[in-house]
């Protein structure tokens, strides 16, 4: 009897010693999982911290950037590497890397018109359904109908669009830049290399080339606000005075308001200095064929201040038509009036940087000529490959004589708009197309800050959508992950 209660006992103590056991492994492991999670968040909260680090910094080099253009040749458009205190281990750095990518570099999906997105579609891999029914929309009404997008993974709402069309798979898509231009142009055929570090012969998907961040100050390479020429009023426009020199006289001014509205900067190349309501208003007081004592004016051979005597003809518009008079010669009806321009292309050169359609102290959808890549700059109206190869070259190549400057900046960044006229191809016709729709600086751009590990490793990343189009740098959007 006593050796079966000392057998049962020695079982009993042997069990509880293995629960015990059991337990005390549980709560070991416990305490280890709670101190290994702990230390996994203080990492990622210090790494956190680090890649935090990296967005000042680069907010450090693009408040520095004092140039009045925005180029890839610049400090802030090169990655940055740097280290920061653990701040709780003593001697330990920790790593983080920053990059800015300007915005302006891609175009607008917000300010995109429908041909522009109808090309970069085709460009990306789309087809468009033959069998789509009258009532049904393309893929394209579908994005326009859903403008404004607040950011581009918003797309993927869209019916009919897919992951790979909106951001691309590399092992599928095989169009080359040759493909785009056929898209965009019949006026040439050989590829070239893309400039924006996606390998020859691959594209990427919508995301690789639009944005819903590119802004720009509505103001001219001095700082000046912009005149909008839909809206200002006469006096407003004679103000515009680039170098001192007066552009509008009085009567072109009030031209230049009678011949609204303009959907782009460049339509006023195309305006008349004689409206059709100042014709009609003096229509019965000029001739091609009057004596000098007749009731009508000859236009034929009056001079400017005989051409003041018509109603709404002051100096600005006497002193064209007999200019144009003189470069043209004689009138052969009266009608032909109506033909003479209210600028020249010379005077459009000078005043096209201060001049806008758009009201507002920022303007939104410019591509900046000094950064975007060669398929973003071929979505531009009338570019050819041949132009688009000679901007990146442009850009790239260092001037041959040395610009103080530029001291520090690789290659010859564009200044201003006018400075596409000196690129082999680009006439008034494509400049005047273009002209309202890019720009040489961007104010809006992506950070991108990692924190980065012993190992190589990415412990955290943060996105940071910043704007300073204003007079201090404004933070539009934050990510953490």
């Amino acid at each position: 009897m006593m050796r079966s209660e000392s057998g049962l006992s020695l079982i009993s103590a042997l069990w509880i010693t293995t629960v015990l056991s059991v337990l005390a492994t549980q709560f070991l492991y416990s305490i280890r999982l709670e101190q290994r999670t702990q230390a996994n968040f203080a990492d990622r909260t210090k790494y956190y911290y680090a890649a935090k680090a990296g967005v000042e910094m680069a907010i450090a080099y693009l408040r520095a950037d004092e140039t009045d253009f925005d180029s890839l040749g610049e400090i802030w458009a090169q990655p940055i590497t740097n280290q920061i205190d653990d701040g709780i281990q003593i001697g330990r750095m920790l790593i983080y890397e920053a990059t800015i990518v300007d915005e302006g570099a891609k175009a607008n999906i917000n300010t995109m018109d429908s041909d522009t997105l109808n090309r970069l579609l085709e460009f990306v891999g789309y087809q468009q359904d033959v069998n789509l029914g009258e009532e049904e929309q393309t893929l394209a009404q579908q994005i326009e109908a859903a403008k404004p997008f607040r950011t581009i993974p918003d797309l993927g709402r869209i019916e009919g669009m897919t992951e790979q069309l909106l951001y691309g798979d590399a092992t599928v898509t095989t169009q080359t830049v040759s493909d785009f231009q056929s898209a965009t142009t019949t006026t040439s055929t050989n590829a070239f290399s893309s400039a924006n570090g996606l390998e020859q012969g691959v594209i990427g998907g919508l995301a690789n080339y639009i944005t819903v961040y590119s802004t720009d100050k509505n103001t001219s390479a001095d700082g000046q606000q912009r005149v909008n020429i839909n809206q200002a009023d006469a006096e407003q426009i004679r103000q515009i005075e680039p170098n001192g020199q007066t552009i509008f006289e009085m009567d072109e001014a009030e031209a230049v308001i009678g011949g609204r509205s303009y959907d782009d900067i460049g339509d006023l190349l195309d305006a008349s200095a004689v409206s059709d309501e100042l014709f009609d208003q003096i229509r019965d007081r000029i001739s091609i064929d009057s004596e000098e004592d007749s009731d009508r004016i000859n236009i034929n051979t009056a001079d400017e201040e005989k051409l003041r005597d018509l109603d709404g003809i002051e100096d600005g518009i006497s002193a064209r038509i007999v200019a144009h008079r003189d470069q043209n010669g004689e009138f052969d009806n009266v009608d032909q009036l109506k033909d003479i321009k209210l600028i020249t292309e010379d005077e459009f050169r000078n005043i096209v940087d201060r001049i806008t359609v758009v009201e507002g102290e920022t303007i939104e959808g410019l591509i900046n000529i000094n950064t975007a890549p060669a398929e973003v700059l071929l979505l531009l109206p009338n570019m050819t490959e041949e132009i688009v190869q000679a901007i990146i070259t442009r850009r790239e190549t260092s001037p041959e004589e040395p610009d103080p400057s530029l001291e520090g900046i690789e290659g010859n960044p564009f200044r201003g708009i006018t400075d596409l006229l000196e690129i082999e191809g680009i006439n008034m016709n494509i400049f005047k197309e273009i002209a309202g729709r890019v720009t040489f600086r961007s104010h809006g751009f992506i950070i991108t800050g990692l924190g980065i590990d012993a190992n190589g490793k990415t412990v955290a990343k943060c996105d940071s959508v910043i704007s300073r189009g204003g007079s201090e740098i404004q933070f539009k959007q934050w990510r953490y992950y």
